[in-house]
């Protein structure tokens, strides 16, 4: 797993596996999940992040696990 902060863009990426990256589907705002050729979430990335909330961010991150 790999995490990176991309403060110039606003964004935190939440890389879940080195696969490649066919699909991208926006299921909240600002909230992008990334899929593999099998359907499965690969990466994780959040914008528009000094806007969200600590408890926010919090929820984001343990749904994801």
């Amino acid at each position: 797993m790999k995490i990176v902060v991309h403060k110039e863009d606003d964004a935190l990426y939440i890389r879940l596996d080195d696969g490649e990256i066919v699909e991208s589907e926006e299921v909240s705002e600002g909230i992008i999940l990334d899929f593999n050729s099998d359907g499965k979430v690969i990466g994780i990335e959040i914008l528009f992040l000094s806007q969200r909330s600590p408890d926010t961010l919090k929820k984001i991150m343990l749904e994801a696990v």
